[in-house]
């Protein structure tokens, strides 16, 4: 069976708080853990928690040591922005 693609509110509820504004703060630049940490206020073990997360939903991408929005990411984000 194919997998189904996740709605805007299933994605909202599967992030929750926290892993949106992981989002949030990798979208205003934040690449890795320290920053992500420094631009959201999250303690590390929340980050490392909700990294895998968003990478296996397909809202960042990894590179190197670092984090970005994918497309996905980016039109999620944009969604939040309208509610």
């Amino acid at each position: 069976m194919p997998k189904k693609e996740e709605t805007h509110e299933d994605l909202k509820n599967l992030l929750g708080y926290m892993g949106i504004e992981i989002l949030v703060a990798i979208n205003n630049g934040a690449k890795n853990y320290e920053t992500i940490k420094l631009f959201s206020g999250l303690p590390i073990s929340c980050i490392n928690g909700r990294i895998p997360v968003l990478r296996d939903l397909g809202l960042i991408k990894q590179n190197n040591d670092e984090y970005f929005l994918t497309e996905k990411g980016i039109h999620f984000r944009k969604r939040l922005e309208v509610e």
